[in-house]
């Protein structure tokens, strides 16, 4: 007996993972990869699987390959910029493999819609050795998730299950084998004392041969597979992984008799690459069309079993121009590029309706939203603070001052008005930024922004640097006790972990202290008048010989609902706009030649701190 549920991606994955009967569940929260874990907490206590929110991907990756080493089937979630910070125990753990199982769950973003790369895990699996699942849609989410677990546990090696953003958080109807989730087996062997455990240079060299020769095992054994399936018939071949092999099929079915004309290959299996059963696809076609999102991985393989077996096939991708070498595809720009395509091949093919072959209707394009800061979040008061310290200090003392910007909501200081990100690289970087720039620029104050959970994530050590060799720099640490850009989630400083357990929150301004910053202060953004403080703590800070530590403490918007809002007087506003020109605060907007707030006002009241005319008041209470 089966039940059929509607969906998410992530959510089919969760499942799956829990039927294939996973034990420990670990990862970082970041979009798209996010509501694979939470999902599965929502049944950890219940199916008896050790959950929870890692303080960055390394630790969550080795906390899991503990526990696959003691025979236990283990889950690491992330997105893919979170697979860099993972890599040194993966690259390693190829070689070594494990005992029980362990599927790291890699969520890629083409686009991107909330990262700082295109990366592509499929590239990635093929430089560690580590096997790569595609999926296409929630079901095949859901099966390839049990797949894995499978292939893990019966060669001893990790498997990535690669997704997309439109993979992870599309919804469709998925076949599960159970209504709910059933408890899974407790872990029984534990860990058995072996050198295989212990990574050194002559176990490297012994293990690498075994490693290949499990990529050629699963290649064959991928071949087999009917997750890499053929449809249709025709002279024209198309080959394409994930949401791309969507997209072409949406593409190709207006065409008359398309599968006449059309041979569509879809690789679920991407690494290894399942050669015996592309080569046997190829042997049928006389034009090969690669539809696939960022790196043109499924090109290249098809390129070498071309060559290698000397296969008459012209090839149609990324690499001569035919379809676009970055971004997120969608069905118009493969139609587009499978038009392409057949009005070039139009003579050889002798197609009277080769050119075009799809046609389209041409649909006017989504308004733009700019992202921005919440109405009322904290963060708008802290760099709004440091903004104006910043101005006094160089009227003061004709010193410039640096913006060293981070991972999260806070990036978004980086817009305008408020322009307070001079730059941003990955997790944690804005610190050790900081201090690299204070060795070039020793004339300019040096301020570094990061968020709560990022701090844990990856900016204790940066602290430590900046501590151990001197750097002279300010870190203003935006807790607003959440991981908030992902969803709301847990993190060591909050006190309660994923499965809502109490846990030691561990406090900011205590672990700065603990790494030898001698100038740490803790501020409080709720106060309706907290902007004051907040500048003349930056200004002191930013004053400070060397580094210097700011906590302010706030609530995410998102989080706690506000209990007032804030109004304009008609009678007293000059009608300046310096509240809208300042702040950019989504609340804000004009009716006609004055300023309205609307009724997204979440009370923080820094409208009314900065208001010339003293024009903005409270209007009332939240109901």
């Amino acid at each position: 007996m089966t039940d059929k549920k509607l969906l998410m991606g992530n959510e089919a994955i969760a499942l799956g993972a829990i039927e294939a009967g996973v034990q420990v569940v670990t990862g970082y929260p970041g979009t798209p990869s996010t509501e694979a874990l939470e999902t599965i907490a929502r049944y950890a206590k219940r199916c008896g699987i050790y959950t929870e929110w890692s303080s960055n991907e390394k630790v969550a990756l080795e906390t899991a390959v503990g526990a696959a080493y003691s025979g236990a089937k283990a889950l690491v979630t992330m997105k893919q910029v979170g697979l860099n910070v993972a890599s040194d125990p993966l690259m390693s753990l190829s070689y070594i493999g494990v005992k029980g199982a362990l599927v790291l769950l890699v969520a890629d973003d083409p686009g991107p819609h909330s990262s700082q790369t295109e990366q592509d895990t499929r590239v990635f699996g093929h430089f560690a050795n580590i096997p790569v699942l595609d999926p296409a849609t929630p079901q095949e989410a859901y099966e390839l998730t049990k797949l894995a677990f499978e292939l893990s546990h019966e060669f001893e090696i990790p498997v990535i299950l690669r997704t997309t953003t439109r993979v992870s958080h599309s919804c469709g109807d998925v076949e599960v084998k159970a209504a709910e989730p059933a408890p899974v087996e407790a872990i029984e062997e534990g860990f058995v004392k072996d050198r295989r455990w212990t990574i050194f240079p002559k176990l490297t060299a012994e293990r690498h041969p075994w490693l290949e020769s499990v990529q050629e095992k699963l290649s064959e054994h991928f071949s087999e597979l009917n997750f890499n399936s053929v449809l249709g018939s025709g002279k024209i071949g198309i080959i394409a992984s994930g949401v791309s092999a969507l997209y072409v099929k949406e593409a190709v079915k207006t065409v008359r008799d398309f599968e006449e004309l059309f041979t569509l290959f879809r690789v679920g299996t991407v690494y290894p690459f399942p050669e015996k059963a592309v080569l046997s696809f190829l042997k049928g076609i006389d034009q090969l069309i690669v539809a696939e999102e960022l790196d043109p991985y499924l090109e290249e393989q098809v390129l070498q079993l071309i060559g290698k077996f000397h296969l008459p096939v012209d090839v149609y991708g990324k690499k001569n121009g035919f379809f676009p070498v970055s971004g997120e595809y969608n069905v118009d720009i493969v139609i587009d590029s499978i038009n392409g395509v057949l009005v070039t091949c139009e003579e050889s093919l002798r197609l009277s309706h080769a050119s075009p072959a799809v046609s389209r209707k041409k649909l006017p394009p989504l308004p733009i939203r700019a992202p921005t800061l919440c109405a009322g979040c904290m963060h708008r008061t802290v760099f709004y603070a440091f903004k104006q310290a910043a101005k006094q200090l160089k009227k003061e003392a004709q010193t410039d001052t640096i913006f060293s910007g981070d991972i999260g909501c806070y990036t978004l200081g980086n817009a305008y008005p408020l322009n307070m990100v001079d730059t941003c690289l990955c997790m944690g970087a804005g610190i050790s930024l900081a201090g690299g720039l204070s060795r070039t620029n020793p004339k300019a104050k040096h301020v570094a922004f990061i968020g709560d959970s990022t701090f844990f994530h990856s900016g204790i050590p940066a602290v430590i640097n900046a501590v151990y060799n001197g750097a002279n720099i300010t870190l203003a640490v935006l807790d607003n006790r959440t991981t908030a850009m992902t969803g709301h989630q847990p993190h060591p400083g909050v006190g309660v972990t994923v499965l809502g357990n109490a846990s030691k929150a561990i406090e900011i301004a205590d672990v700065v202290k603990s790494c030898g910053v001698e100038s740490v202060r803790t501020i409080n953004t709720v106060d309706p008048d907290s902007l004051e403080s907040c500048v003349k703590a930056a200004k002191k800070a930013m004053n400070f010989n060397g580094p210097s530590v700011l906590v302010f403490k706030g609530k995410c918007v998102g989080i706690a609902k506000p209990d007032k809002y804030y109004k304009i007087k008609p009678e007293t506003c000059t009608g300046c706009g310096f509240c809208i020109k300042e702040l950019g605060c989504p609340a804000l907007n004009l009716d006609g030649d004055k300023p309205v707030i609307q009724d997204n006002c979440s009370g923080c009241g820094l409208c009314a701190q900065i208001c010339p005319s003293e024009a903005i008041c409270i209007g009332g209470v939240k109901l």
